[in-house]
């Protein structure tokens, strides 16, 4: 049939051209999906997993849809050649202790995160915890107590894990370890951020050199203010964490205001990056990261909080190591572990003021327990209904049981999880850089 001297296709042409049009779509869509697997297996294949074994007898869940993530940084300069050593003013030191140590609690509904900082220098008791490859493990002790940052060089990330289930109650869900060059990396990819100095700052231990007033810093830098302890205001970890956590809050604004968290492209860019200084426990998959990435999407600073675990000098080297500060810390560990409820508190009695020269520049490899203060119990002893994991096929014993663990049905008359940040001296991500001028104060600043 034709019109005007043109032919129509036929009926065979036309279903022939369809066959072949949607051929061709399928191998385009097929090559893409197939080019997107292997980018992505190729980054999760760089990422260094460990398998977590030996956690004992574990918390419950509760029954929650929250996750638990336990994230920490190590100081171990494996992998750093001297330009970068010098780079980033680490020195060649072998050791591997964890000078970062945060619970980031993610809300059921994904609606809410709450970022709990424990600070390195918190004084636990000894756990068993298996030797491993580049670790020797270490026997249970009731009888002494260690560093929390010490623990990763004595037993891994599984020790380290262990000893938090067993001092908070809280179920961890995986870990993630970050090395020095992954936060730089991290850093760098999201633009850069924001710092606040109330006077210019020159550290030698750090290598942070920064003029007084608002700075927006790249990831060395930024790495060298993460770093920076011993020579401003008390020296002290606690304000170190107090100055990063209000880092973190700018990071947070900085990434929402990328639209990283939307972008499976970017986010793959930025774990690209990243992947070679990360670990993470075997269960956690690339999947696993992209979903929780992209799920946190509707996100806004003010859904983010940023606590520090109470805590109280320690009675064996009070100017130097700190301990939970109890019943505090307890109801804060309780409100992340249910995502429910806690009595609302009345300030934080046991922590650390500015007017405290708590943990100074100093080291205590362990000490014998002496007689500690009543509120100090070393463990949660929790329920035999608690069913063992493939990471924990038999519960094991520990040092000592404690009969104040977390109820399973919190108070009636409590606020929030949402509300830790307000009654706990804490700071949401909304908070600016410009008002931490308490975390630089002290003798040793100008």
């Amino acid at each position: 049939m034709s019109l005007g001297g043109e032919r129509w296709p036929s009926q065979r042409a036309r279903r022939l051209f369809l066959r072949w049009t949607a051929a061709v779509i399928v191998l385009v869509v097929s090559g893409a999906l197939l080019t997107a697997y292997v980018k992505y297996r190729a980054v999760y294949d760089s990422i260094h997993r460990v398998t977590v074994t030996d956690l004992g007898k574990r918390p419950p869940t509760y029954g929650t849809s929250s996750m638990n993530l336990l994230v920490f940084g190590s100081d171990s300069r494996a992998g750093l050649d001297h330009h970068e050593q010098v780079l980033l003013h680490t020195g060649d030191d072998p050791g591997n202790n964890t000078d970062t140590i945060m619970i980031v609690h993610i809300s059921p509904g994904r609606h809410l995160i709450t970022v709990m900082s424990i600070p390195r220098d918190t004084m636990v008791p000894y756990y068993q915890c298996d030797s491993g490859p580049g670790y020797p493990g270490q026997q249970a002790d009731p009888s002494a107590v260690e560093r929390i940052n010490a623990l990763l060089a004595a037993g891994g990330p599984s020790c380290l894990w262990k000893t938090i289930e067993q001092q908070t109650g809280i179920h961890i869900d995986h870990f993630v370890e970050l090395g020095l060059m992954g936060f730089v990396n991290v850093i760098n990819d999201v633009g850069g951020v924001s710092v606040c100095a109330p006077f210019n700052v020159d550290d030698p231990v750090s290598g942070l050199v920064l003029p007084a007033g608002e700075h927006h810093i790249n990831g060395v830098t930024a790495l060298a203010f993460w770093r920076t302890r011993e020579d401003i205001g008390y020296g002290s970890d606690l304000q170190r964490i107090q100055r990063d956590q209000f880092m973190l809050a700018q990071v947070v604004k900085g990434v929402l205001h990328s639209g990283l968290l939307t972008s499976p492209g970017k986010m793959l860019s930025v774990v690209s990056d990243v992947a070679p200084s990360l670990t993470t426990d075997s269960g956690l998959s690339m999947l696993d990261l992209l979903r929780i990435a992209q799920s946190l999407h509707g996100l806004s600073s003010k859904d983010v909080q940023f606590v520090t675990a109470p805590n109280q000098p320690f009675p064996g080297d009070p100017t130097a190591t700190v301990e939970f500060a109890q019943p505090q810390a307890d109801a804060m560990f309780s409100a992340i572990a249910h995502d429910v409820t806690i009595p609302k508190s009345a300030g934080r009695p046991g922590s650390a003021t500015p007017s405290q020269p708590v943990l100074a520049a100093g080291r205590l490899k362990a000490v014998a327990n002496p007689a500690r203060s009543a509120s100090a119990k070393p463990t949660f002893d929790f329920s035999p209904a608690t069913t063992p994991t493939a990471d924990s096929p038999a519960a094991t014993p520990t040092p000592s049981s404690r009969a104040d663990a977390p109820s399973a049905t919190p108070s009636p008359s409590a606020t929030g999880v949402g509300s830790l940040a307000t009654n706990d001296g804490g700071i949401y991500a909304t908070a600016s850089c410009g008002s931490d001028a308490s975390a630089f104060e002290g003798p040793l600043s100008p």
